[in-house]
């Protein structure tokens, strides 16, 4: 049962108590679904600064509640980091090429 369920990427709380399981620290998609859907342009949008920044964001987010548990994690941390820097240049690009955007997604993310 355990098998397939890990198979199938449904690792619940429960069964990973249960059998010593991690949950992974990726972001799945309803997660992807649920940051970026106020930000994509189209249907298929991946690439658009707007769409790489929800996600950093929300990455972020994530990696620093791990690393409130994890004190002596440096190797998370430092990804953590290379994460910040790199969301910093994508909002300096879209503030340079649209403002009005880049506003609209600080308020919409709460940055």
């Amino acid at each position: 049962m355990v098998r397939v369920e890990v198979l199938r990427g449904r690792v619940t709380e429960v069964t990973a108590r249960r059998y010593g399981l991690r949950k992974s620290m990726a972001l799945t998609h309803a997660q992807k679904v649920r940051v970026t859907k106020e930000v994509v342009r189209h249907d298929k949008d991946t690439g658009s600064p707007e769409y790489q920044i929800a996600m950093f964001t929300e990455k972020i987010k994530k990696l620093t509640a791990h690393l409130k548990k994890n004190k002596q994690d440096f190797h998370s941390r430092r990804g953590l980091l290379k994460m910040v820097a790199k969301r910093k240049k994508l909002f300096a690009y879209l503030e340079k090429t649209d403002e009005k955007a880049a506003k609209g997604l600080k308020k919409t993310l709460g940055l």
